[in-house]
């Protein structure tokens, strides 16, 4: 019969880290092998009854959150891996790609080249596969005013409609920057430049987004004070937004959010936890972009200064945020 509780000593716990006794029995803490006993305690030496509350010292402290590291974009030489370059050229996937070089469908420069992991300069070296010669796609940034009831993905047996269905006269691999979820509308980029795209989501970045936003009831002060402090999701707590109120009506209220950094449906979730359903969410703003004479499942290329201006935008918000932590 496995010993009862009754059988610790005072301020004495069940071993977790040593053999098991008979019946299955861990003995208290301390006793058994590779456990600390006296030896392993601190200067102090302090025993079980000297140990602060669990959790005490997170809770007094708060949750410390550090945002993570951008990727790097790119090497400095200029230099990329075989195949990205073959999957930005838009020959096939990443993944793909890696088949088509260890099968010997690939040349570099004359040489035929089976070794994953094989880097090669876009602007120098001859790629050739299955003897043509690849040629780097031409970077494209599209604006597009999203409908709802459309997703944003480019998996091919999605039986809804997606924003890349809008958009049959642009060759080449094309996909969305970021994401609108279904229910929701407007403003959305789309590009096959990886490290435009990562500007424009990575959270270091924090590039502002600007959203339309009408709720169910009357929203509180407090309320309002809560969403831009930051509210606990089930991933942890939200960066904070900035929210403001436009309109009240009888049971509804018309805001204006800004975001920049956003989790996945985050709009919806904070305010849904406080107790106010989101009936309507458009994106009007992306940095200095919006929807001026787009309609929806409209679009429009992006001009050069524009997009040199959201980078810009990205960069210096970036710079800001590094300074910030050191």
């Amino acid at each position: 019969m496995a010993r009862r509780h009754v059988d610790r000593k005072p301020g004495e716990r069940f071993h977790r880290s040593g053999d098991r006794g008979p019946g299955g029995y861990r003995g208290p803490k301390g006793d058994g092998p590779g456990s600390r006993g006296s030896e392993g305690r601190g200067p102090q030496g302090r025993g079980p009854h000297d140990r602060p509350l669990r959790g005490s010292k997170r809770r007094q402290q708060g949750l410390i959150v550090t945002p993570a590291g951008a990727p790097e974009a790119g090497a400095k030489d200029g230099k990329v891996r075989l195949n990205h370059f073959l999957a930005m050229s838009g020959v096939c996937s990443r993944r793909a790609a890696d088949e088509l070089i260890v099968t010997g469908r690939v040349e570099v420069n004359g040489k035929l080249c089976t070794e994953l992991g094989t880097r090669i300069d876009p602007q120098q070296d001859d790629v050739r596969f299955d003897g043509s010669r690849v040629q780097p796609e031409r970077l494209t940034y599209v604006l597009f005013n999203k409908p709802k009831n459309v997703v944003c993905t480019n998996a091919r047996h999605e039986q809804k409609k997606r924003v890349i269905d809008f958009l049959p006269m642009v060759k080449g691999r094309l996909y969305t920057v970021g994401r609108l979820d279904l229910d929701s509308e407007g403003l959305i980029l789309l590009t096959n430049d990886g490290s435009f795209a990562l500007e424009m989501t990575h959270p270091r970045y924090g590039v502002p987004k600007l959203y339309a936003v009408l709720v169910r009831g009357r929203v509180e002060q407090r309320d309002v004070d809560k969403a831009r402090g930051g509210v606990w999701l089930a991933e942890g707590p939200t960066s904070g937004m900035n929210v403001k109120v436009e309109r009240t009506g009888k049971d509804r209220t018309y805001m204006k959010v800004t975001l920049r950094e956003g989790k996945n449906r985050e709009i919806r979730r904070v305010f849904a936890k406080l107790g106010y359903p989101v009936i309507e969410l458009k994106r009007i703003r992306i940095g200095e972009l919006n929807l001026h004479g787009l309609s929806p499942g409209e679009h429009r290329f992006l001009q050069k200064h524009e997009v040199e201006a959201l980078r810009a935008t990205a960069r210096s918000a970036g710079s800001e945020q590094q300074m910030s932590e050191e």
